[in-house]
């Protein structure tokens, strides 16, 4: 008669190992004896023989039982049951059926494969009926675009299938179209383009979240689209006219006389368009330049016009306060 094999033995802890310390060895034995990477003769027995340790020591009454009575107090042989019996499924276990986490470790090991983690229906017992085909798993993927692909919408070009992308759809690269006005935060969705389902079911989606990078000059506010237009102290005061790029094209805008830094001046309807036809606006946003360096002769003019300028602290909400603590 074969000897019982030691569970703690097998999975290579202590007696009093703690739940999670039990569940990381079994997860690393897993790893390493599963027979679609481990392709020695004997990987299949200790595959099986881990999933039994495992069964028993992850199940609090189960282990109880087994410290007290040994193999026989869980109502197990002294053999392990064999790779191909009817005590686990892989089909199962990839369609996300187990709760120790199994079907996690066949993601990472074995992610794009159709049905079980062989790339076919997984070993069952004789007579056992056939699982339900069920929905891939969908995949979660970051895509960054360019500012000026998500203002005016366009292509990204993705690859799908292992480990060079996002999907699990071979290798193949597919391009999504980006609609004009997408902003950060938003999502997308590819259907069929995720994990294949298990045991003839449908694919999963991708879901595309979108990141959109900065631009040079351009920013945004919702629709809005928004531009910083430096001036001369000059023309701040006098006024100007000044051309300022759009998304497309540019236009002339017109700055009225006594400009502040910060004024926003709009040109309706000519910000982000979706779509749907809804418009933001455009805004230059004035900031007044102060020059770094002056010439003796524009320092003595402007020495000269100071005098002659309205103080614009007078009129402002703290002048009261500030006159009063320097009193």
């Amino acid at each position: 008669m074969a000897v019982a094999k030691d569970y703690y033995e097998l999975l290579g802890v202590e007696r009093g190992a703690t739940a999670d310390e039990i569940r990381r060895a079994y997860r690393r034995l897993a790893r390493k004896y599963h027979p679609d990477v481990n392709k020695s003769t004997d990987a299949a027995t200790r595959f099986s023989e881990i999933q039994e340790a495992y069964d028993v020591l992850s199940d609090a009454g189960k282990r109880k039982a087994y410290d007290r009575f040994g193999a026989a107090g869980v109502g197990v042989g002294s053999g392990a049951a064999g790779f191909g019996g009817a005590r686990w499924d892989l089909g199962d276990f990839a369609a996300g059926g187990d709760p120790s986490g199994f079907s996690s470790i066949f993601e990472e090991m074995f992610a794009g494969r159709a049905g079980s983690p062989h790339g076919g229906p997984g070993p069952r017992a004789a007579g056992a009926r056939r699982p339900r085909p069920r929905r891939g798993g969908d995949v979660q993927h970051r895509l960054t675009v360019s500012f000026l692909t998500a203002a005016r919408g366009g292509t990204e070009r993705i690859r799908l299938g292992g480990r060079a992308g996002p999907g699990a759809g071979g290798g193949q690269s597919i391009e999504v179209k980006i609609p004009a006005g997408i902003d950060s935060g938003a999502k997308l969705r590819l259907k069929g383009k995720g994990h294949p389902g298990p045991d003839g079911g449908a694919a999963g989606d991708i879901i595309l979240t979108i990141a959109v990078g900065k631009h040079p000059y351009f920013r945004r506010e919702g629709l809005d689209l928004l531009v910083d237009v430096p001036l001369t102290l000059a023309e701040a005061a006098l006024g100007t006219t000044v051309t300022v790029p759009l998304l497309t094209g540019s236009v002339e805008i017109k700055v009225p006389p006594g400009a502040d830094s910060g004024q926003r001046l709009r040109v309706k309807g000519k910000g982000i368009a979706r779509p749907q036809g809804a418009a933001g606006d455009f805004h230059a946003v004035i900031q007044i330049a102060a020059p770094k360096t002056l010439s003796d002769r524009a320092r003595q003019l402007l020495s000269d016009l100071a005098p002659e300028l309205k103080n614009p602290r007078e009129s402002a909400p703290w002048a009261s306060d500030a006159r009063g603590s320097a009193g």
